[in-house]
Formats: structure tokens, sequence, C-alpha cells
């Protein structure tokens, strides 16, 4: 079977979007331990505009363009690039409202089809192995651009991979790698960085798991096929929230439901649902499932879902079914924080921590 998968850098327009999102929602919880929020966003040239509602006891103070600097930063829009997150012109049309947020979010105030899919094992995080792998490769160049041998390029990029699935493993076929760089970086010394990284990333895989059985050196690897890109960003791109859902579940071979997981406050039934229906499907592949499929279908201020489905291959353990209970999965979510890739839904191998020339 031919698997793909694809994903981008927090610097695409989309994923940077998702990331100032979060980090108003991450915010509004120094406020209120409770607080409800549904933050959108958008981006395109010099212009970001936000808007949506956040309510919290105590007033959200801290400036909104203070938290999009931050964001913009942190991920490398800084002077030197292309786009200099400090000359953005923000449009904010938040409501900032003081009131106690529990009326919505100790109830659930939307309906919602939530699906949470695990299978294959540890290795591959109980992920499609072309999900697991492009996110690998995802965190891997995401800490190259910050600490490793092609710091200061990016962050805007996106991969694409390609790969065989059969009973003797997984033979990887193809890497599409598109990444801005700065206009003093040749792009044969950009492609060269980059084949590298991810010859030693792919090295790593295959160190620890025999499964990815393909030699590197058959692999077809592309790295910016369309040229040179410095103006990327925004400056290339429009970007608005929770449009990269494919991408943030488990890849195009799994459905999703509905629901972004950016941008919204963690109780919110699209969020706490997602993670429920993870963790549920985890704990039926860890204790005899192949794979899981688990759907969960909520209604509009019921406590209860309205339908449970487990499509599994073997047999592992069910949750009860009160332990579906928004009540119960509201407080599921494992992280309040927007500063790394990881929102609970799955957790990812960190990228190589350092040492760039020989594989770990």
């Amino acid at each position: 079977m031919i698997r793909c998968a694809e994903a981008v850098l927090d610097g695409h327009p989309d994923k940077f979007s998702d990331r100032i999102a979060d980090r108003l929602i991450e915010e509004a919880y120094r406020f209120d331990a409770e607080a409800y929020g549904q933050i959108e966003v958008g981006v395109w040239s010099d212009r970001i505009w936000l808007s949506g509602g956040i309510a919290t006891r105590q007033p959200f103070t801290t400036p909104v363009r203070d938290l999009v600097v931050e964001v913009g930063k942190r991920i490398g829009y800084t002077r030197g690039n292309h786009i200099d997150v400090e000359r953005y012109q923000i449009d904010a049309q938040i409501c900032f409202t003081v009131d106690d947020p529990r009326p919505w979010t100790r109830s659930v105030n939307d309906q919602a089809i939530c699906i949470g899919w695990a299978g294959y094992d540890e290795y591959t995080h109980y992920l499609p192995p072309e999900q697991f792998l492009v996110h690998y490769l995802r965190t891997t160049l995401i800490e190259a651009l910050q600490n490793g041998p092609i710091a200061g390029a990016g962050p805007d990029g996106k991969l694409l991979v390609r790969l065989r699935e059969s009973a003797l493993g997984w033979t990887l076929e193809h890497i599409l790698c598109t990444l801005q760089h700065r206009p003093d970086t040749p792009l044969l010394d950009l492609t060269a960085a980059v084949v590298e990284i991810l010859r030693l990333a792919y090295a790593d895989l295959q160190h620890t798991d025999p499964r990815w059985c393909g030699p590197w050196n058959d692999i077809e690897l592309l790295v910016n096929p369309n040229g040179p890109l410095v103006e990327a960003g925004s400056d290339g791109d429009n970007g608005q929230t929770g449009r990269k859902l494919v991408m943030d579940y488990y890849g195009p071979r799994v459905p999703i439901g509905g629901g972004a997981l950016c941008g919204k406050d963690l109780a919110h039934i699209d969020r706490a649902g997602a993670y429920a229906a993870r963790r549920a499907a985890l704990d039926a592949v860890r204790s005899g499932a192949n794979t899981c499929q688990v759907t969960v279908i909520y209604a509009p201020n019921v406590e209860q879902p309205l339908d449970i489905c487990y499509e599994m291959e073997g047999r592992g353990e069910q949750w009860p079914i009160d332990a579906f209970r928004h009540e119960r999965i509201r407080t599921l979510s494992p992280c309040r924080s927007a500063h790394g890739d990881d929102k609970g839904l799955y957790r990812l191998p960190r990228a190589r921590p350092g040492d760039w020339s020989s594989p770990q």
C-alpha cells in the first residue's frame, strides 16, 4: 500500500495563526483556571486579524500585540528574516468579558463528532507510520532551524512523504521539502544541509526500528523544487486558524470528525472529546487490539454522549460510557501551553538534541 502524509512548519501562515490563537487561550488561563475562549486568527501580507471572545473572572490585561510578537519571535520571525513580526499591523476585535466562564466550560456547549485513533505500537507513537514520519521530520527541521546547521532559515516550510507499506516493513520512497531561507543563503547550500539533516534523522529511525527498511540512497528527495524561497510566510500565502486539521489529527487515511484543536479553550467539546477519544483508542491498543477507532458524538447541553462506537481489529479494553461524560473529560488535556507542537492529542519524539554528525 502507498501511504502519504504532509506537515507544515510553525512559520507557515496557517500554523502561525494556530500558534497565535492558542497563545491567547494559554494566557487566558493565567487569569482564570477555567477560562472560556474561542479565537480566530487570519494573516496576510503585513496584516493580522483576530476575532472571537474570551471570558475570565479576572480582567485579561495582557496586550494582544505582546502575545503576537512573542509567538513570532519564538518561531523565528525576527529582524533579519524576510518577515519581522514587530512590523505587522494588528487588528484585534476580540470580546474580552469579565464574567464567570463556567456556564460555558462546564457544559457541552456545541455539537461534535470526535474521533480518536491508535494503532501499530510505541515506535510509531501509535500513529500511522507515514503520519509519525512526517511529524518526526518536522520536529527535526524545526530544531535544526533554531539550534542546528540551518539556524536562521525558515521558519516557513512544508513537508510531504510517500512510503510503501508491506508485510516486510515501510519503504520510504519520496520526501518533498520546501523551506524558506535567507537571501544570502545559496539554494545549493540549503539543499545540501537539508539533505544531511533528513538523512541523519532517517538513520536514527532505522537504528531504533528495523521496519524502516529502505536504503537512504533509494529515496527520491526534492528540496525547494520551485527554486529559492525568500519571500515566504504571509507574503507568499494567507493563513487562518483551523485549516490544517488532517495534519493535526492522524493524516489522510484516518477520518477526523469535526472541530479544531487550536483556538478553543481546552474544556470545549471539540478538544476535550478529541483528547478523550484518542486516549480511549490508546488504551484499547495497549491492552490487545491491533488498531482502534473510537467515535463519540455529543449534543449541546447533554453531558452523556449520544453515541460511542468502537471499531477494533483484535480485542482491547473499552472505556465505560460514564468515562466519556463531559464532566469527566474536560480536564483530560495534559497541557495548557501553546509553546510546543504537542497539544495533547499525541506525543512525538523530540528532534536530535544538538549532535548532527552521526546517528544516535
